[in-house]
């Protein structure tokens, strides 16, 4: 069984060994089109990232039996195309739960407990030179009592509320299908969620339904006090509009890790906006822990062990 990893370079350190047992394994950090094709040729099994797939992708691959996303989205992957050639799909769900939700309080923490301000402020000689104990003019906000919002209560969602419950927040949330499944919360319209948020997290899939959800319009429905984190997917928010809203003083800060196209391009309007102290950056790293990058490895070699 031949296997390529065709963008390996997304795994970084996190040993591959498990998958290479398992047949004649080859790895590539990273192809464009034209060497994804060419690398796939003959293959029974591709795991890939990024790498979009398409009717090119599988009129280049007639040996493909199974593609193995190495992560849970799988938009790059034309699904309905694949199952008409007979080319089993799997991606792996649940191996960065946790990491996601440390990495979304993590934003979530540092904007409201003003973290990067306070480190600069003693670090830069104004603490030592500032008379008093305390910085006197940036009081941080305090969690507890506020109202934690979700948009798309999966997984992640429940983990990332029940942290927000241990910090004494109310917690509701917005189903992007419509179907509320989970009844540990109250389900509201994006209008009350936009309205009563303090705190707006987003933890949906990039799809029909979701793609540019939150504009400028539901922007201003927000608290100007309020934070946006998003650890979901870039697009669900506009990213212009979250900018406008900053620059415009409409909301408070965002905490952002994902983006509509990756890497952040650098003259991209997050690094572009008036007060910059309000946005905090991740490089789409909340998947990334060693702990997730191990997990995903074992599930992607049983999905490969599992067959097609």
């Amino acid at each position: 069984m031949k296997i390529v990893f065709l963008d390996a370079a997304t795994m970084g350190d996190a040993s591959l060994e498990e998958i290479a047992k398992l047949g004649d394994f080859v790895r590539y950090d990273s192809s464009t089109p034209e060497q994804a094709r060419e690398r796939v040729s003959g293959a029974d099994v591709a795991i890939l990232n990024k790498v979009i797939v398409d009717r090119a992708f599988l009129d280049a691959a007639p040996a493909l039996k199974l593609i193995c996303e190495a992560g849970t989205g799988i938009n790059n992957i034309d699904t309905e195309l694949c199952r008409e050639r007979g080319v089993a799909v799997r991606n792996v769900a649940g191996y960065s739960t946790d990491s996601v939700a440390q990495i979304t309080w993590m934003h979530i923490l540092n904007l409201a407990g003003l973290a990067f301000h306070y480190n600069a402020y003693a670090r830069d000689g104004r603490y030592s030179a500032g008379g008093i104990h305390v910085d006197a003019g940036h009081p941080f906000t305090e969690l507890s009592g506020k109202t934690l919002g979700i948009v798309g209560m999966g997984a992640i969602g429940r983990k990332v509320a029940s942290i927000g419950e241990a910090f004494g927040m109310k917690v509701i949330y917005y189903s992007t299908s419509g179907t509320s499944h989970c009844r540990d919360y109250p389900s509201v319209s994006l209008d009350t969620l936009m309205r009563e948020s303090d705190v707006l997290s987003i933890h949906a899939p990039y799809n029909t339904a979701t793609a540019g959800l939150i504009g400028y319009a539901e922007l201003c429905r927000m608290k100007k006090s309020a934070f946006i984190v998003n650890t979901g997917r870039g697009g669900i928010a506009k990213e212009e509009d979250l900018v406008r809203a900053i620059d415009e003083q409409v909301i408070a800060g965002l905490g952002i890790d994902v983006y509509e196209k990756e890497p952040l391009r650098a003259d991209h309007p997050y690094l572009m906006s008036k007060y910059p102290e309000r946005i905090l950056l991740s490089p789409h790293i909340a998947w990334y822990s060693r702990e997730a990058r191990a997990r995903l490895v074992r599930e992607m070699a049983e999905n490969i062990r599992k067959g097609w």
